[in-house]
């Protein structure tokens, strides 16, 4: 699954190699922060496109302190990335990376690359990208949403923190093709999801961390410092969760499909009020590697409306409001099914699915031999849902209608990115997220992203649009607007994901 190369992506990297035991027993390691300069670089994917149309690239169980625990502490750019350094070879040479939860694979710059502007410009080498570390060995190639890499393996030991790696299987890239590699902060990425979406089937770096009895247990967990002025960018701690990094305890749910940190997610609100689409249920992933915050379409444009974040006009959305809104509505009051009504006015197939073209590869529903205008179906799906809620409010017809119209201006801008008025955030609603049975809040300070000061200060929403279809969506993407407010516990052994508040 894989986002628009204009998202917003956050991303993870490690810190400096230069670590120091703390008296509490945890490996820290100081980093530097960097200033937001210019709004182009929030765009980032990290994720294979297989996997994740939606994350630019694509793309937890009780955690506690431990005396086994490695620490790598986190830099932040603009709440927009968080990075860090590894060390691969011996002597290790040292790499920026991404610590990414929605991919697998380890991969850095070869001495043999071809194109590699982050590193030439962070760290003064050359564009040929440094050293061979090993022998060229099988090809690879990974597809990200913003771009894509292909280079060859090679294994050599990798630093992390203090921690070393013996025979780590990573990615020598070779080519670097994409402007989101360009404007990135980051030479690399570490992987931290499941095997199970590893290219070439590659052992992960975590994977490797836990087999070679590294770190005392098999859970890692989040801090990110969401205070750009802050001096950590925050934590990524190995071996368990550092308790001055939340308050309370973790709400922890069941990891529903191994790949990406998968799990069920329940209804998202806006001010208390349901948005309807996730009321039976939705699935999520929690991506470290992902800026933003990414739903489906239906959602993120009744979120655009009640924060007033600007959309783009749906000349489809408003054709089935002006052709179809009263019969979708006589038929809603008739007690027809919701998944049904689209079928029964003609514009979608009669099992619901439709064919979708969203930049992932998988197409849902092909085989039907009757032709389906794609854009009038999905516009007529989302006018169910947004219809069906006003109902539930007792709304007039001609309120309903109203309001889906204005709900078809404020569709999410196909780049992903949409702002909003500054000086409107105190006006702005609460939105939750339904995990484990708790409403997990977010305050306008929390989803807006704040770019300059002033006058020439921009702001813009921390929601995106992201529409997987059937079977494997629904799905949301929980991303760093989320993971800044609520410090999370990835537990590989209990294969579940724990959300507290961070401190």
């Amino acid at each position: 699954m894989k986002l628009p190369a204009a998202w917003i992506f956050l991303v993870l990297i490690l810190p400096s190699l230069i670590s120091c035991w703390s008296s509490d027993g945890f490996v820290r390691i100081p980093v530097k922060k960097r200033k937001f300069d210019q709004i182009a670089d929030l765009s980032v994917s990290t994720a294979p496109l297989e996997a994740s149309p939606l994350l630019n690239k694509y793309k937890f169980g009780p955690g506690g302190y431990s005396d086994g625990a490695d620490v790598i502490t986190l830099k932040n750019y603009l709440d927009a990335q968080y990075y860090g350094e590894i060390g691969v070879g011996s002597p290790p040479q040292t790499f920026t990376v991404i610590f990414d939860t929605g991919s697998s694979n380890l991969w850095v710059p070869s001495s043999k690359c071809y194109f590699s502007v982050s590193q030439s410009r962070e760290t003064g080498m050359s564009s040929d990208c440094g050293i061979v570390l090993v022998d060229p060995g099988t090809s690879a190639a990974i597809n990200y949403g913003s771009g894509s890499l292909s280079g060859f393996f090679s294994q050599d030991s990798v630093k992390v923190g203090h921690l070393v790696v013996e025979d780590q299987d990573f990615i020598e890239a070779t080519k670097e093709p994409g402007i989101t590699f360009l404007a990135a902060k980051f030479d690399g990425i570490l992987g931290l999801g499941f095997q199970e979406i590893s290219v070439g089937n590659a052992v992960p770096v975590w994977y490797n961390m836990v087999n070679q009895g590294l770190v005392k247990k098999p859970v890692f967990s989040f801090w990110l410092n969401r205070n750009v002025e802050g001096e950590e960018g925050g934590e990524i701690v190995f071996g368990g969760a550092d308790p001055s990094h939340y308050k309370g305890k973790h709400t922890y749910v069941p990891v529903t499909q191994k790949g990406y940190w998968q799990f069920d997610m329940g209804d998202v609100l806006i001010s208390s009020e349901s948005t309807g689409f996730c009321a039976g249920g939705c699935k999520a992933i929690a991506d470290s590697g992902t800026s933003l915050l990414a739903g489906p379409t239906t959602v993120i444009a009744q979120i655009n409306h009640a924060i007033g974040a600007s959309g783009v006009v749906s000349q489809e959305c408003k054709t089935v409001v002006s052709l179809y809104g009263k019969t979708i509505l006589e038929l809603l009051l008739a007690d027809v099914l919701p998944k049904q009504v689209c079928s029964q006015i003609g514009i979608c197939f009669s099992n619901g699915y439709h064919s979708v073209s969203m930049g992932i590869k998988t197409v849902v529903g092909q085989s039907t031999d009757a032709p389906v205008d794609n854009a009038l179906c999905t516009a007529c799906e989302m006018a169910v849902v947004w219809i069906e809620n006003r109902l539930k409010l007792n709304e007039t017809v001609e309120q309903i209608l109203t309001y889906v119209n204005k709900l078809c201006e404020r569709l999410p801008s196909p780049n992903g990115q949409s702002a909003v008025e500054c000086s409107s955030l105190s006006s702005m609603p609460v939105i939750s997220f339904t995990i484990g049975g708790k409403g997990f809040n977010l305050a306008p300070e929390e989803y807006i992203l704040k770019v300059g000061n002033g006058i020439a200060a921009q702001c813009i929403s921390g929601f995106s649009a992201f529409d997987m279809p059937p079977p494997r969506g629904p799905l949301w993407i929980l991303g760093d607007v989320f993971m800044g407010r609520y410090h999370t516990v990835f537990d590989y052994e209990n294969l579940s994901i724990g959300f507290a508040e961070a401190a």
